[in-house]
């Protein structure tokens, strides 16, 4: 009771010296509403910021205590809105929200552009032979693989088998798919060795999609036994529903979304319950690689023909990693920002026990965006 009362003390402190680039502080809430495109997109910049990196492991120690005297309502006077926003900002980017232990470098959504472009440039190298094929979508699989166990639900931890399960399964389909377009580009008698070049540069992009899709099938299916969270109007948990998640036709990608202020993992959208969130969902999923993967080659091929790439063939390289970064860098947080991650559904058309525990007469489950590639 008595942290309620500190609590609502420091929020309405917070009110006061709010401004409209600060709102007031709300302690793991997004800063930017949920409702616009413009708030998901400012929302997602702050989460994949590279910049929280570099914080020091005493500016870590004094944001964690920031929020601790927020909650206590301990704080001292002077602090701003933007002081709490910043702090929340730095723990979330950091620390894993039910450890509370560090999250891995590479491995932290804020790094999720920096160390992942890298790869990008790899899968895109023209001219690639059978080996770094293999290698470099051997390797695009374990950095997904490595993201999604760092930052994985603690609370109710899934078995490795499934980890591993679906990873193997990615790599394999990567893989079989990526070597098997290759060798048919190769084969293709009526395309000019130009032509045949430029075609290989899209093979990453089905590669990838039908591994990320063989990675949700195996890691995944088995949660649609299992039900997913079902909350009021007011956040509030009303049940698990079954019937929610059997009505699921297709299955999202790993999901890592934030929510009142916690990496949350919900692995299903909703199909015949609401074709709209089934649409959103597959949606962003093929949004977000075709940036990445699609433009980056199609830029390139313009940019090769001009006098400076051609006089200076050693800039190949730099340039064509600073497009891939451009395209990874842009398309991310707005692939990821495209819709809500809330859905809404129908009391009536969920288990009676649900429907008997709520006076609403919708409820809503959080389905999350996609963030593979």
């Amino acid at each position: 009771m008595a942290d309620t009362t500190t609590t609502a003390s420091a929020t309405a402190a917070s009110a006061a010296n709010a401004s409209p680039d600060s709102p007031p502080f709300q302690l793991g809430k997004p800063r930017f509403q949920q409702t616009s495109f413009y708030g998901r997109f400012r929302h997602f910049l702050d989460i994949i910021d590279p910049r929280t990196l570099f914080v020091t492991e005493r500016r870590l120690r004094e944001a964690v205590q920031l929020l601790e005297d927020y909650k206590h309502g301990t704080l001292h006077p002077g602090v701003t809105n933007e002081q709490l926003w910043s702090a929340q900002k730095i723990k979330q980017a950091i620390l894993h929200p039910d450890t509370n232990e560090k999250i891995f470098m590479p491995f932290r959504m804020s790094g999720y552009i920096p160390f992942g472009t890298p790869i990008v440039v790899g899968l895109l190298l023209p001219n690639q032979t059978l080996a770094s094929t293999v290698f470099w979508q051997w390797l695009n699989q374990s950095h997904n693989a490595c993201v999604n166990y760092a930052n994985r639900n603690a609370t109710k931890p899934s078995p490795a088998s499934k980890f591993i399960q679906g990873y193997l399964g990615a790599v394999i389909s990567a893989v079989s798919i990526a070597v098997g377009l290759n060798v048919l580009v190769q084969k293709a008698n009526k395309f000019t060795p130009a032509t045949r070049l430029l075609v290989q540069r899209f093979v990453p992009f089905p590669a990838v999609a039908s591994a990320n899709i063989c990675n949700v099938v195996l890691m995944r299916y088995g949660e649609l036994e299992e039900g997913i969270d079902v909350l009021d109007a007011d956040g509030n948990l009303v049940g698990s529903s079954k019937i929610a998640a059997r009505h699921v036709q297709g299955i999202c990608s790993f999901q890592i979304l934030m929510d009142e202020g916690e990496v949350m993992f919900l692995m299903f959208g909703s199909g015949s319950v609401s074709t709209a969130a089934l649409l959103e969902t597959a949606l962003t999923r093929v949004v977000l690689p075709m940036p990445i993967l699609v433009l980056p080659p199609i830029v390139m091929s313009m940019l090769e023909k001009t006098a400076l790439l051609q006089a200076r063939p050693r800039l190949l390289l730099p340039v064509q990693s600073l497009v891939c970064l451009a395209a990874f860098g842009l398309a991310l947080p707005l692939a990821i920002s495209l819709f809500p991650q809330m859905s809404e559904i129908e009391t009536s058309q969920l288990e009676p026990e649900i429907a008997r525990a709520t006076s609403s007469r919708t409820v809503v489950y959080n389905k999350g965006l996609g963030v593979e590639f």
